[in-house]
Order: C-alpha cells, then structure tokens, then sequence
C-alpha cells in the first residue's frame, strides 16, 4: 500500500527552507565561485537571455535560482523571457526566434523533444563534454541531451507522468490498466455515473501524445521502437487495445483537458485518477481560497508506462557570450541548483544526488515513486522532425478517441514519413 498523504505533511517547500537554506546556500556559493574563478568562463561580459516556457514551480524557483547567479555575476546577468505555456506555441516562437538570426537570444530551454531537431538545424552549440562531469546526472535525461553522437544540452529538469488517485475511495493504487479500468467502472457504477474516471491531458496538443503512447505501452504495444524504428503496424492490436481503454475511462466525451483543467477536475473531487506531472503534486497540497480539499497519494502509472519528460538547457548558435552562458547553464543544473529546484518547487531534478539525499527521502516519501517511475520511462524518439510525427501520430489518436475513427491503414507509412520531414497525405482514417 502506498504511504497516504497527510495534510500537516506539507510539501518540500516549507521544510525546504529549513534544510536547504542552510546548507545548499553555502555549496552553491562554492560552486559559483569556483566558475567565476576560471578565467576562461566569464570574461564575455553582458546580459544573458534564457527563452525559456512558463515556470510552474512553485514560487518560481527558476527566476529565483537566476536571481541568485545575477548576485554573484553582475557583469554577465540573466534574463528568462517566458513564453507561453502551451508547448507547441513555445516550440514555433523558439524557432522563430532561432530562425531570425538576430542574435538575442542566448540559451534556450529546450523540451526534451526539441534538443535534436535544434541541433540538426545549427541553432545550438555543441557541448565540450571533456568539461562537463556526467556523472552526477540520471541517465535517462542526460541522453535527451545527446544527438548524432554530440552533446547539444544539460538536463534542467526531468519529468515523467504519475497517478494521483483518491487514497480515502481505494487502499491501494491499480498496478495495471486492466485494474484502473475496473475501478473506473466500479466507482462509477456506485455513484450513478457521477464519478468521472482517469483526467489526463486529451487537448490537441503534445500532452495527448504523452498520454496515448502511454496507455498503448500499458497494452504491451510500441509506436516507435528502441531503435527509432516505426512500428506500430506490428503492435496494431495493442495499440487499438490502449487507445480503446483511454476513451473508456476518460471523462465522458474525451474532454480537451491540458495539465491545469485535469488539475481542477480532480481536486474537485469528480475524477477517481489523474494522470498528471510531478509539480502538480505542490498545488494539490496548496491551500486554495474557495477551493475544495481532495484526500490523494500518487503511484507511477499501471505497468510502469511512464514517458520521460522534461527540458534541456542550450547555448545558441549566435550568441555574443557562448562562455558565460555556459557557466550559467552549468550552474542551473548544478547538484544544488537541482536540489533546490526539487525541494522548492517540485520540478524533478535530473542529479542522482538529490534522490539519495537522505533528508528528501525521509520527509518526502513520495520521492521513491518519482524515482521508480523516471527509471522505466520511456524515451520519445530523438529526432529532428519529431514534432511532425507528434502531430500526425496525435490526429490518428483524435479521430480513434472523439470520432471513434480506426487508424488509419496507412499509419505506419505516415509516421515513418513524418519522422523523415515529410508531410502526410490527408486521410479519411
């Protein structure tokens, strides 16, 4: 069974300012004054500006992280010029951006998805890794940041998709899909179809994508294999069988939810399940004026299914201050640096430290399904023209899920297409 949530268990924020600022305060001095003492890092002085999606930490522990490196460099401080917080329109002003040749941007805050088709197109520099102790980061998010046998980025911070279930209706958390949709079906049954079932994020949007591949993983079926290889013809029962069971437990209709409505819905108390981020976890726990109380734990997904999320930072192409911005990115993703960012605002770090700290593993239990889940997610294909095989792969989903359309039969043709940067032909499905 896992550990219920305790309301007077608050979040990382708070026991946070006890222990962090107190000890990371003094490492992270040592470590910026370590990068300030290489002449070699910092003599191109001036402003330095991070594009960079919305921030939905918790008090904005990134504005917070850049407050403190403006501090220590005032001749080479940053700037975050925040986009919008639909990840496509981050995407096409990025590459607007990148595409300009203006030159005013310096480092890019890249989602993981994006980090190689940047670097196919010579927006980003490439990393000496000769400089960079790897070590210390996970795995997973570390090889987000590589491309065509180059390191183009640093981790900033990881993701993965978890399972908040209401903890005061079930004991314990369904280990697979199969056991979700029972529950799904039973909880409905007893309140008269009131109870609403599994809130993901089904908009148009990247977020559908995330959510469909991985239910079609919980199935046993792949769109893409290991390899990068389009394979979806050969799991089509599969992937038909996971798509089936998401229009079964969604929400009646397949609302167009994004992180923020499944959000709302479920500390409404009318969603038996969300599928969500690990920050979501700090604003159920936040006391909302006027806004209901839901009881809830968090599990990783049913059969382990997660895909592995997150954002890698890069230096651009043309910036006028490639050394400074690297010492900035280096201090970003610095062990304190991700700690604070954990502890504070609950973006999962992407530095093995911090899952061993013992002080986060005794106050935040929660940490050990974070970290089961982020070792079983699922990379999503590295390549440059990934956002047009999200595109198609997530109108195929569309018309499954709201038009009870099958895939197409030429699928595997379009995704294999698409991954190639060609456009897919209109279909009728």
């Amino acid at each position: 069974m896992m550990p219920r949530f305790r309301r007077w268990e608050r979040p990382l924020a708070w026991w946070a300012a006890g222990i962090v600022v107190g000890v990371a305060a003094v490492l992270l001095t040592t470590t910026v004054t370590a990068l300030v003492d290489d002449p070699d890092r910092l003599e191109d002085n001036g402003e330095i500006v991070i594009l960079s999606g919305r921030d939905d930490s918790l008090g904005g522990q990134r504005q917070q992280l850049v407050n403190q490196w403006n501090e220590l460099h005032p001749d080479s401080r940053a700037r975050i010029v925040e986009l919008s917080a639909l990840a496509d329109a981050q995407r096409s002003e990025m590459l607007a951006r990148a595409q300009s040749g203006r030159g005013d941007i310096d480092v890019y805050n890249l989602d993981v998805t994006w980090t190689a088709e940047f670097a196919d197109a010579g927006y980003i520099q490439s990393l000496d890794e000769s400089r960079i102790p790897e070590d210390g980061f996970l795995t997973g998010p570390l090889a987000t940041c590589r491309y065509d046998g180059k390191l183009w980025a640093l981790p900033f911070n990881t993701d993965v998709g978890l399972l908040y279930y209401r903890s005061d209706l079930l004991d314990v958390p369904p280990q697979t899909w199969k056991d979700l949709e029972d529950d799904v079906a039973k909880f409905r049954a007893r309140s008269g179809n009131d109870m609403d079932g599994y809130a993901g994020q089904f908009a148009d949007y990247e977020g559908l994508t995330v959510n469909a591949l991985e239910v079609i993983g919980g199935a046993g079926g792949s769109v893409v294999d290991d390899g990068g290889d389009v394979v979806i013809e050969d799991h089509r029962v599969a992937v038909t069988e996971g798509l089936d069971r998401l229009r079964k437990i969604a929400p009646t209709g397949v609302p167009a939810l994004d992180e923020d409505s499944s959000t709302q819905l479920f500390r409404s108390g009318k969603a038996l399940f969300m599928r969500n981020w690990p920050v979501k976890f700090q604003s159920l726990t936040e006391d909302l004026e006027g806004a209901p109380r839901v009881t809830f734990d968090v599990a990783p997904l049913p059969s382990d299914s997660g895909v592995l999320g997150g954002q890698n930072l890069a230096v651009a192409a043309d910036t006028d201050r490639p050394r400074a911005a690297r010492a900035l990115i280096e201090f970003l993703t610095s062990e304190r640096s991700q700690q604070i960012l954990f502890e504070r605002g609950g973006l999962p770090a992407t530095r093995k430290v911090v899952y061993s700290d013992p002080a986060v593993r005794e106050h935040y239990e929660y940490v050990r399904t974070l970290e089961r889940a982020l070792e079983h997610a699922k990379p999503r294909p590295a390549q440059p023209h990934y956002a047009r095989f999200s595109q198609v792969f997530r109108s195929a989903v569309d018309g499954f899920l709201r038009q009870n359309a099958p895939l197409p039969d030429d699928i595997q043709d379009q995704l294999v297409g698409a991954l190639k940067g060609r456009l897919a032909p209109a279909s009728d499905h």
